[in-house]
């Protein structure tokens, strides 16, 4: 089959995290926990898009800072589970645990791991691709668009509505200008957009890999993956395949992390110590990241390797409501990312992106933020089938609140 993504994007999004590993450029990568083949519609596809764009654009009018776009997204159909096996708690049967559409279904009569998904993952992976290169490129990213700039039902806290308000009135204002001047900003309706998915199963991922000559070889389904907290060790397959692959790769770090087996996994996968070449993704929780990160920034700072430090502020402060439901508190959230910004701070480090579950609904999974969701409010609109994401109003919230501390460490980095 053909690959989903070109040689040349993965490079290009090569280069541009090396200028973030330089302190140049900020990550902006978001998405779905796990996505559902059932998810490839294009209200779905669009409002994913839009809550990235928007929250971008409050990024770089508000810090200044350019933005390399990533979703979760167009591969994100897997995901790793502590077991294989659950209670079904309507028969007291043990099934299997669902594990991602791309190898079985979430319906208890569709745990049945089944290959031909592999397939059902490709083909819906290519739609998605191919609605979103024409969204990208066809005129939906026009920061003068009003539809990209919706704040549909972002109106619980009037304060933030008019913050954000303020920022597009801006945009919009110095476009126009540019435009009066005749300097036609013919970018504003077009973005780079690029995908990524947690490189989990290898049957998918070596399928998706091919040879660029003499270059090497790439995974060409998706422009970035990352290797997990549980497929990290230094022994295991994961870790092999990702060291032959030219594209940039994340890792996850967070509490099990050992420095000394880190570094030797970064010696495994950098061997030439290319800058941006390897993003470690922190997610160790709001209580923990103050004590545990720093000791990890200063190990890794005194080697060779410039990586990308990114913070994943979500899976970290994951809970489980008294109704049962996972959610996560944003409060704790934010915490965790102000505390990674101050983690950096302190070591003279750059935090170059951040890592959330996010959703362009009006989902009620995460608890709190200007809409004060309380657990007890969980079940109106819960709608996901792994882990809870930030709605949209919560995202805007989220890109509101960076944007203070960003402008400062850029200011730090001049």
């Amino acid at each position: 089959m053909p690959p989903l993504v070109h040689e040349n994007e993965v490079l290009r999004l090569k280069e541009l995290l090396k200028d973030v590993a330089l302190g140049r450029r900020f990550i902006l990568q978001g998405g779905d926990c796990a996505e559902r083949f059932s998810d490839c519609q294009p209200s779905l596809i669009e409002n994913k898009l839009k809550i990235m764009l928007q929250m971008s654009s409050i990024l770089i009018w508000g810090a200044g800072v350019p933005l390399v776009r990533i979703g979760r997204i167009a591969g994100q159909y897997m995901k790793p589970r502590s077991a294989d096996m659950e209670t079904d708690k309507a028969t007291g049967e043990k099934v299997f645990s669902y594990k991602g559409d791309s190898i079985n279904g979430y319906e208890i009569a569709d745990r049945e791991p089944n290959p031909d998904r592999l397939m059902q993952a490709y083909f819906h992976a290519a739609s998605t691709l191919n609605y979103l290169r024409s969204l990208t490129q066809g005129g939906f990213a026009d920061l003068h668009a009003p539809e990209t700039w919706d704040l549909s039902f972002a109106t619980a806290d009037y304060r933030r509505r008019a913050e954000y308000e303020e920022i597009r009135s801006r945009i919009v204002e110095a476009l126009n200008f540019t435009e009066a001047c005749g300097m036609q900003a013919s970018s504003s309706s077009k973005v780079e957009f690029f995908t990524s998915h947690e490189g989990l199963l290898l049957d998918y991922e070596t399928a998706l890999t091919r040879s660029c000559g003499s270059m090497g070889f790439a995974n060409l389904g998706a422009h970035f993956v990352w290797i997990g907290d549980r497929t990290r060790s230094l022994d295991e397959a994961h870790v092999e395949y990702f060291r032959g692959i030219l594209n940039p790769i994340g890792i996850k770090i967070g509490p099990s992390t050992q420095i000394e087996e880190l570094i030797q996994l970064l010696d495994r996968v950098d061997p030439d110590f290319q800058a941006g070449r390897v993003v470690l993704i922190s997610r160790f929780g709001a209580s923990k990241v103050k004590q545990m990160l720093p000791p990890i920034v200063k190990a890794v700072t005194a080697t060779k390797h410039t990586v990308v430090w990114q913070c994943d502020p979500m899976h970290g402060n994951t809970t489980t409501a008294a109704g049962g439901l996972k959610t996560r508190a944003f409060e704790n959230v934010l915490r965790e990312l102000v505390a990674c910004f101050e983690v950096h701070s302190d070591a003279g480090t750059w935090l170059g992106g951040v890592h959330f579950e996010l959703s362009g609904e009006d989902v009620t999974e995460c608890t709190g933020g200007t809409q004060n969701i309380t657990e007890s409010g969980l079940g109106s609109n819960y709608q996901s089938f792994c882990d809870p994401r930030l709605n949209y109003t919560q995202s805007l919230e989220m890109a509101l609140q960076i944007t203070e501390h960003l402008r400062t460490r850029k200011k730090m980095f001049k």
